[in-house]
């Protein structure tokens, strides 16, 4: 009994280590990719064409949106449906809209050209 219960208390130990260690991050990565962030929303983006955000589309189901998208902008041939908060690349293109939504398959998030 005394090993379990010591067990318990050293991983609650690291958890908290770990938490900690993230917590004291200086932030500077997160500071330069707001900046990045806001120079390419400041910018005209020239080349796409056509119909870019669809703010209306949230907490419809995933497949009526991804044709909703499809049938707005004709250009668009890239609609990939990711469960929220998977990882992405972060490049653009003027082709793709990623459609994030969560276990019971609604949009959770605006979909944009990206």
């Amino acid at each position: 009994m005394e090993s379990k219960f010591a067990h318990i208390i050293v991983f609650f130990l690291l958890a908290f280590s770990f938490e900690t260690l993230k917590a004291q991050s200086d932030g500077l990565d997160f500071i330069k990719l707001l900046k990045e962030l806001k120079s390419v929303e400041s910018k005209p983006n020239l080349e796409c064409q056509g119909k870019l955000r669809w703010p209306e589309l949230i907490g419809v189901p995933t497949k009526l949106a991804k044709g909703i998208i499809e049938k707005e902008n004709s250009l668009i041939s890239n609609v990939p449906i990711l469960l929220n908060g998977s990882p992405i690349t972060l490049d653009y293109r003027c082709d793709r809209v990623r459609l994030f939504d969560n276990i019971l398959g609604y949009v959770v998030a605006m979909p944009v050209v990206t």
